[in-house]
């Protein structure tokens, strides 16, 4: 029962108590909880409209009630009427379910389904007044009228993709009250921008704050954004196996890979499809119920490379869904996030809401291959078919313009030396012909691209490296290695032609081999040799186990020995040393805090992992340590 009050409060969470459930609501003004509880709505499940005798002992014996409703079927869009099962206890439901043949939505918990079925949605602020609580849904004037103008074309053409991504951005759109930690049952602190990314996802998703705030399971939040809109529109939520469609799992073809044309190139563009897979099912209205829908005059619209096809009479709902994310995230957030105009924590908000929008996104595809209750292998496979279409296809089209594409993979596309004017008219002929956004990602002033497929090494124009494939320098190398490395990248950020990246190879050369020199002098701080390394096990487990004991734990040995605590998780730091006998076991290594001298040091081991470490990484190039080969650009080509 409400209480007779006028307040402005916001949904964050929910709990159960017998057979009701209470709602809890949180007054930013008066910093405290409110609870709200209806004892009426009662847990229920959906069964086929004939009980056989066994169903109906079963719902005297529990004393349920039933009633016919009519539900829409998502494959058919025909409506089904079905009994629907209320019980008056959630702990009821594994006792009554095991009766029943054929159930639906029994997965749904019992506060998700209240809020469902209620149309409310966690996170967002509702006002109370007697007994009526209804939700704030004005925004400001003129960022309505910025998000009307930018979607204008939407409305018509897309209109079910519109209301959605409407109703999310009204959403995300409004206040975010401060709330200190304690209060969430948090005893760390809680940033303003951990808070909201929780209130995003609590909207987005419609989950409770808690969840939004604890729960990293994407497929989480992506069934509970699909089981809110199915049974908003009043769909019957699918069972696991319906959604299947009867087939069983199956490998299926991932992305596409381009032969690398390999050299070494100067101003290099890559390009890639903005959220490519999200645009492929918003694109060509992929859903669990539109590939292979049935319709025979929609056999004609097939999935390249398969025998599947897509529907061309309905909207698909997975479609309209991850369309309307998608748009929020590039066409909304991230451009708030890249514009200067907008004060700096507004920015700061937007992007990270454009992130965890991401994390949804890159999810939308895997979840259709390996997610019970999301699973699809037509629609997973229609997704990945149409991605190596768009690949190849924009690779034709570049070279068609005029283009030299060297390398393509999944989603992204390598031009040499491309003028503006082409990079642009590639995007616009894509966006054309694919209705895929194609967009400038990254330049390099020096790419280098091996034979090897998925590796290449770049530098920007800002001479910030990337390296692909490589096992490049890792965090936990020695600081002396790292260093090392990074003089050597400086040369190659100076590269802007064939005969400055020939020079570049030489000092780096010689850089190496100074360092190395350094290094049997003697001349190396003891602390910059040393590995850093985080323990999975425990060292006397290890210890006790293993005849060779790997490094880390030979360190790690050494210091329990010597009363130092070291457990799983513990990080230790090791130098490698000329191997000694230690408890009757061969050591390579020793804690830094023990080592005394340079005499102790594996002097060789330090510089085969030097070069070890640098050849992995400059491979590609073709650059060599080794001090009897001095090699030139015409090696390399």
């Amino acid at each position: 029962m409400l209480q007779e009050w006028e307040v402005l409060i916001y949904l964050l969470d929910g709990f159960t108590d017998g057979s009701s459930i209470t709602l809890l609501f949180y007054d930013a003004e008066r910093g405290d909880f409110l609870k709200i509880q209806d004892e009426k709505y009662k847990p229920y499940f959906i069964v086929g409209p004939e009980l056989s005798s066994r169903e109906e002992k079963a719902i005297r014996r529990f004393n349920c009630e039933v009633s016919m409703v009519e539900k829409i079927d998502l494959f058919t869009n025909e409506r089904r009427s079905m009994l629907k099962v209320e019980f008056e206890e959630p702990s009821l439901l594994m006792s009554i379910r095991s009766f029943f043949r054929d159930r639906w939505e029994d997965h749904i918990p019992y506060l998700l389904s209240y809020i469902y079925d209620h149309n409310m949605i966690f996170g967002v602020p509702y006002e109370i007044r007697g007994d009526s609580i209804k939700p704030i849904g004005e925004i400001n004037p003129d960022l309505d009228a910025t998000f009307q103008e930018r979607f204008a074309s939407l409305r018509t053409k897309d209109p079910e993709k519109f209301q959605m991504l409407s109703e999310w951005f009204r959403l995300c759109s409004q206040p975010i009250p401060e709330i200190p930690a304690d209060k969430l049952g948090k005893h760390d602190s809680l940033e303003r921008e951990g808070l909201y990314l929780g209130f995003i996802l609590s909207r987005v998703a419609n989950l409770p704050l808690s969840i939004a705030l604890s729960d990293r399971r994407v497929s989480l939040w992506i069934k509970s954004i699909l089981n809110f809109y199915l049974r908003r529109k009043n769909i019957l939520i699918p069972r696991a196996h319906e959604l299947m469609r009867k087939e069983k799992p199956r490998r299926i073809t991932g992305a596409l890979t381009f032969p690398p044309r390999p050299g070494t190139y100067f101003n290099t563009v890559v390009v890639d499809f903005e959220s490519l897979y999200p645009s492929i099912i918003d694109a060509y209205n992929l859903s669990y119920e539109t590939v292979n829908c049935g319709h025979p005059e929609c056999r004609e619209n097939v999935v390249p490379e398969t025998n599947n096809y897509v529907c061309k009479l309905r909207r698909g709902v997975y479609s309209i869904l991850i369309g309307a994310l998608k748009d929020l995230r590039i066409r909304w957030f991230k451009q708030i996030a890249r514009d200067p105009s907008v004060p700096e924590e507004e920015r700061r908000l937007a992007d990270a809401a454009s992130r965890l929008l991401k994390l949804i996104l890159v999810s939308c595809y895997g979840v259709t291959v390996r997610t019970p209750g999301l699973s699809q292998p037509a629609l997973a496979e229609s997704i990945t078919a149409y991605g190596r279409y768009a690949l190849k296809r924009t690779w034709s089209i570049a070279e068609n313009l005029g283009l030299k594409p060297l390398y393509g993979d999944t989603d992204s596309l390598f031009l040499d030396d491309p003028k503006s004017e082409q990079v642009d008219n590639l995007i616009m002929e894509v966006k054309r012909k694919l209705r895929l956004d194609l967009a400038v990602d990254k330049v390099f002033s020096i790419c280098v691209l091996p034979r090897a497929m998925k590796t290449y090494f770049g530098i920007r124009k800002d001479g910030t490296p990337e390296i692909k494939g490589a096992v490049a320098i890792k965090s936990n190398s020695p600081l002396f290695i790292r260093r090392v490395f990074m003089e050597c990248i400086a040369e190659l950020a100076k590269v802007r032609n064939h005969r400055e990246f020939d020079e570049a190879k030489r000092k780096i050369q010689d850089i190496v081999h100074r360092a190395i020199e350094r290094l049997k002098a003697g001349m190396i701080p003891i602390d910059e040799l040393a590995y850093n390394v985080r323990l999975h096990e425990s060292a006397l487990f290890k210890a006790a186990n293993d005849e060779a004991m790997s490094q880390p734990y030979q360190c790690a040995r050494q210091l329990l020995d010597r009363g130092v605590e070291v457990k799983p998780g513990s990080v230790v730091s090791f130098v490698k040393v000329k191997p000694f006998l230690y408890g009757g076991k061969r050591y390579t290594v020793k804690p830094l805090s023990l080592v005394r001298s340079m005499n102790e040091v594996n002097i060789e081991d330090y510089v085969r992992s030097l070069k070890s470490a640098l050849t992995q990484a400059f491979k590609p190039m073709k650059i060599s340590f080794d001090e009897q080969h001095k090699m030139t650009l015409a090696d390399f080509i």
